[in-house]
């Protein structure tokens, strides 16, 4: 995915999870953060990106979406893992792909088709690391934590359920569960690898103004490493 009419600027604050204040042509401005988890790599000077959406009758002009780190750029937008994971299976052979499916009690982000098989896949985006390993979530997530469990039922009904972690960041190859930040998560996770739902890892190329799919590797220590 590609995005349009993007400015550079300089991060100040965030004075609550939906604004920031940036620095942009010398002058102090409101932006909107994609994202409303903690965003650990916004901090005072960094260089940010932002993209002019040119939506009528906004608060904000311009939403926040990607920011310059030691690792290098780490796109937060929190809307684009969907996107790209959505160009990403376009490219595949399945034969039906429906967005939004209806399952049990939630929507899970993709329904597929092929000859026989049926898929979902929830996505999930990763923003977070320590050292060359990125850890989800940032903050708790109780719908994640359900999504999970709706993915285990779905293996017990015969689908092939999967649980993608779109890694918007470089050089890290592999998503652990955040234990600290939230346990009931990471019990989930471990329970759905133990009943047979495929942990995936998608890697990407990060740009300002790009996010693309590179790369898919399954979770470790597991013995099938064809995830589709």
């Amino acid at each position: 995915m590609k995005y349009q009419n993007i400015t550079e600027a300089t991060f100040l604050s965030r004075p609550n999870r939906f604004v920031a204040e940036v620095k942009l042509d010398n002058k102090k401005e409101i932006v909107h953060v994609k994202n409303t988890g903690r965003c650990e790599p916004l901090v005072p000077g960094a260089k940010v990106w932002l993209t002019e959406p040119n939506t009528p009758n906004r608060k904000t002009k311009y939403d926040l979406i990607a920011v310059e780190t030691d690792i290098g750029t780490i796109n937060l937008d929190s809307q684009a893992p969907n996107k790209v994971v959505k160009e990403w299976l376009a490219k595949q052979d399945f034969t039906t792909i429906k967005t939004e499916y209806r399952y049990g009690d939630s929507r899970i982000d993709f329904y597929m088709e092929k000859e026989q098989e049926r898929y979902l896949i929830e996505v999930k985006g990763c923003t977070m690391h320590i050292g060359q390993v990125g850890y989800f979530p940032d903050a708790p997530t109780q719908r994640g934590t359900k999504h999970i469990n709706e993915l285990i039922k779905a293996k017990q009904q015969g689908y092939i359920p999967i649980l993608a972690f779109v890694i918007q960041m470089p050089n890290i190859e592999e998503v652990l569960p955040n234990e600290q930040t939230d346990r009931q998560f990471a019990q989930a996770f471990h329970q759905a690898k133990q009943q047979g739902v495929r942990i995936l890892n998608l890697t990407c190329d990060i740009k300002p103004d790009e996010l693309t799919i590179t790369a898919e590797s399954q979770f470790k220590n597991t013995k099938n490493s064809n995830i589709i």
